[in-house]
């Protein structure tokens, strides 16, 4: 290769033009709030040890049962919701 053909890749490097972007600022504080929503609802979930020789029936309450799916699910459907918003134009 002789160093003009060199030159023309080393140069041929555009800049990211940022309209045309699949997601958008707002797409992505959403996608993130959904995913803390999403751990917030996992870490409802957990809790509450039984072993073979003590049974704990907390395991079983409310907020393991009830309350952690919903909050799962409503962090996963934020999460899609997020996705499908098209971004704004400037």
């Amino acid at each position: 290769m002789d160093k003009k053909n060199l030159e023309k890749k080393e140069t041929a490097v555009e800049p990211i033009d940022k309209k045309n972007l699949a997601f958008g600022k707002l797409n992505f504080i959403l996608v993130a709030v959904g995913v803390l929503v999403v751990l917030i609802g996992f870490f409802l979930m957990a809790g509450g040890k039984s072993t073979p020789e003590e049974f704990d029936p907390s395991i079983f309450s409310a907020i393991h049962i009830k309350v952690a799916p919903v909050v799962t699910l409503i962090g996963f459907l934020s999460i899609i919701v997020a996705i499908i918003i098209k971004p704004k134009d400037k």
